[in-house]
């Protein structure tokens, strides 16, 4: 009840308030206009008595608006006649206005003059802000100047070429592109006078010149020369000085060209407009005006004693008024405040619950972290477990097959031994891949690669499963296909050889099509497109959308049998995807199925007279009798490695531990020690640290089962100096033998090869 009667109380006294100081806002808000009018027309003088008594009425009344504005016409005066340190001071004072009532015009322009005051002594870093200040208040909207007219893209121009102009100072060109084209555009949105269009023409002609692209600067101060000649719309001696600065830039650009006789008219174009401005800016506004401006603050002092005493009696009456509107005012604070506390105890409360979430789904998380870890240490553990027993079996049936005194009975029922730890091996290592490309682990790697032999050895390697299929592989490569690429051998292989086994799984009694074109090249790349197509069942329309999915597998109800994890496609559509390419497929029921992508390659001529064939390195490895320290706790991989080692005239020693390696490498001379990771009573990485401590020179090559990404991760500064991963291309285990030892040999820098990087 007694809020209603003060409000009551307060609509029956303002209206008499209201009246007289809408009064006294009237005649402020003419004084600012004719001030406005004055300064336009040079009449300095009668532009700031008028701002005077603008400002007097403003304080009398309180009015925040009318003082910002007085203050800010006063700060453009002092501006154009010189007086600096004044014209800050007045642009500082209607800036503070400004922000009370938040104004965005006078907020924007006062913080941009203050930019243009201070480009002339003060540090580089405040300019940019009161631009960058400028430039935010103006950006927000609702810039309308005292005649309720909008002119956000008028200021919005000004900034834009304001901070062009000041990044090409400090030959920041890149950003002073972006507000010049900013510029320019906001140029179109508003009607703009001549000056303005010119001044952009100016600016885009300094850009230029920064660029050193003179003719582009001569065409941009010509076209502003034109507007500013044609034109003398604005106040004279901004006009002249825009025609000073684009004739004494005009006639930069032409010396920069040599072109002395265009530099010298350009010099008696600015001389002869210098001479105008002299005159005008330094006669009529310097001299005259801010003598008379002198004379004006005299009077001004004694206007405002007698002012004062005037509305002293004003001020009396209006106190009354102001101690009931205070008194209102605490009433109706007190009631914001109490709503305010409610509020807060609302809050605090709403905060404890959001704070008890919050810790719960920490739990939650942490959960998810533990089991996240403890499933990849699971994969790793189990994996290592599997591929270890299966390097034994792999290794044993490849040296079994190279037995020439085989029967065929016994051949293929090795084979198809082969086949099944191949198979278990795929399978560990599409389990891992999925693994690696959920966790964003796998990077691409560029190697040199004989791009027609990897693609042999790919299809070679399904002879036995086309011959289980009774299918046939028809293979087509571009002639003009160079010979050397580089890219990511392991990842390109993996990705036909998923696509291929796919269509020999999906296909009975038929072909497959492998094509390699060249659809691009230059001295550098080449694009090349594979196509992998197969006329066995097919996929289903609806099934185009799943089947690169995790787990995905056909099923059509028809009683076949397709083993497979459904991992294969997913893997290679995320490995072609490394690529930076993408898989297409096109499909049909009953007819058959073709995938396809293209990737683009570098092109590897240099290393192409450099490396060898694998007949080559075999026949070289064979006049070599290097000795290598085997160290596996494994016999059946004791047996398989040593039997490859003694194919290549290596001469090899072996034990079980780490323990016995650090044992026989101090008492014995070995070039070369392949060294397990896990082993007990010592295990490789604790041996290796210990060699280190007496042998540096020693090639150590990781021989592990392992996640090799781990084996990276931890074998950082123990002293490796390369990892061969089990089950292991045979070729490739004897090029990293070589390749060590021959690091180790020939001495080719005072440092032994860099440790393995990770």
């Amino acid at each position: 009840m007694k809020t209603i009667l003060l409000i009551c109380f307060l609509c029956t006294i303002n209206p008499s308030f209201s009246q007289d100081d809408k009064h006294t806002i009237f005649q402020i808000d003419s004084l600012n206009s004719d001030a406005l009018r004055f300064y336009d027309n040079n009449e300095i003088v009668n532009a700031l008595s008028t701002i005077n008594k603008s400002k007097r009425l403003s304080e009398s009344i309180n009015d925040i608006y009318g003082s910002a504005l007085a203050n800010f016409i006063q700060g453009q005066i002092y501006s154009s006649m010189e007086e600096y340190d004044a014209a800050e001071n007045r642009f500082v004072t209607s800036l503070k206005n400004s922000l009370k009532i938040e104004d965005n015009y006078l907020i924007a322009r006062s913080y941009l003059n203050l930019g243009k005051l201070c480009k002339r002594k003060k540090p580089i870093k405040l300019v940019h802000t009161y631009f960058d200040h400028a430039l935010k208040y103006v950006s927000i909207g609702n810039v309308k100047d005292h005649n309720n007219h909008d002119k956000q893209q008028d200021v919005l121009f000004d900034i834009q070429i304001s901070l062009c102009q000041i990044y090409l100072e400090d030959n920041l060109t890149e950003k002073a592109l972006i507000y010049l084209l900013r510029a320019e555009e906001n140029l179109n949105d508003y009607v703009a006078d001549s000056n303005a269009y010119a001044y952009l023409k100016y600016t885009q002609g300094l850009y230029f010149i920064k660029k050193e692209l003179f003719n582009n600067a001569n065409k941009k101060f010509n076209e502003a020369l034109a507007l500013l000649e044609g034109n003398n719309q604005g106040k004279r001696q901004h006009h002249n000085l825009l025609l000073l600065n684009v004739y004494e830039k005009l006639a930069l650009s032409f010396e920069k060209q040599d072109l002395d006789k265009q530099a010298y008219n350009a010099l008696l174009k600015y001389n002869n407009y210098m001479r105008q401005y002299r005159d005008e800016a330094q006669s009529e506004r310097k001299s005259i005006a801010k003598s008379e401006f002198l004379i004006e603050d005299y009077k001004k002092d004694a206007q405002i004693a007698n002012t004062e005493r005037i509305h002293q009696v004003e001020i009396t009456n209006k106190v009354k008024n102001l101690n009931i509107i205070i008194t209102i005012a605490l009433v109706l604070f007190l009631v914001s405040l109490i709503t305010v506390y409610r509020s807060y105890i609302s809050k605090r409360k709403l905060t404890n619950i959001l704070k008890d979430q919050n810790e719960q789904l920490e739990i939650a998380r942490n959960e998810a972290v533990k089991s996240s870890e403890l499933k990849s240490k699971f994969i790793s553990n189990v994996t290592h477990e599997l591929r270890t027993p299966l390097y034994g079996v792999v290794g044993v049936t490849s040296l079994l097959l190279e037995n020439s005194d085989l029967s065929k009975s016994e051949t293929k029922l090795i084979n198809s031994l082969k086949y099944s730890g191949d198979y278990l091996l795929n399978l560990i290592n599409d389990i891992l891949q999925v693994s690696k490309i959920e966790s964003h682990k796998i990077e691409l790697k560029n190697t040199t690669v004989n791009l027609k032999t990897l693609l042999k050895n790919i299809v070679d390697s399904f002879d036995f499963r086309l011959k289980e299929t009774n299918n046939k592989i028809n293979v087509l490569i571009d002639e003009g296909l160079p010979q050397y690429i580089k890219c990511d051998n392991v990842r390109l292989s993996q990705i036909l050889i998923n696509l291929i086994g796919n269509s020999i799984k999906f296909t009975e009694s038929g072909h497959i099509n492998l094509r390699v074109i060249m659809i691009d090249n230059n001295t550098k790349d080449v694009s090349v497109r594979f196509e992998i197509e197969d006329n066995g069942c097919g996929i289903p329309k609806h099934k185009f959308d799943t089947v690169f999915d995790n787990f995905s597998q056909l099923d059509e109800n028809n009683n076949i049998n397709y083993q497979g994890t459904g991992l294969g496609l997913s893997i290679t559509k995320n490995l072609v995807e490394l690529f930076k390419s993408e898989i297409e497929l096109e499909s049909e029921v009953g007819v058959g199925s073709k995938f396809s992508f293209n990737i683009t390659f570098e092109i590897d001529e240099v290393e192409k007279n450099k490396l060898e064939s694998k007949n080559e390195v075999e026949d070289k490895l064979l006049n070599k009798r290097y000795k290598i320290l085997v160290v596996e706790d494994n016999k059946i991989n004791q047996v398989v490695t040593q039997n490859l080692l003694k194919k290549a005239n290596y001469e090899s020693f072996v034990v079980s531990n780490g323990l016995e390696a650090l044992n026989a490498a101090k008492n014995n001379k070995f070039d070369l020690i392949l060294m397990d990771i896990n082993m007990p009573i010592m295990n490789g990485k604790e041996a290796t640290n210990n060699i280190r401590k007496f042998d540096v020179n020693i090639p150590i090559i990781a021989l592990t089962a392992s996640d090799v990404d781990s084996v990276k991760r931890d074998c950082n500064g123990i002293g490796f100096n390369d990892i061969i991963y089990k089950p292991f291309d045979t070729y490739e285990f004897y090029q990293i033998i070589e390749t060590n030892i021959q690091f180790s040999k020939l001495k080719l820098s005072k440092t032994i090869k860099p440790l393995l990087a990770v």
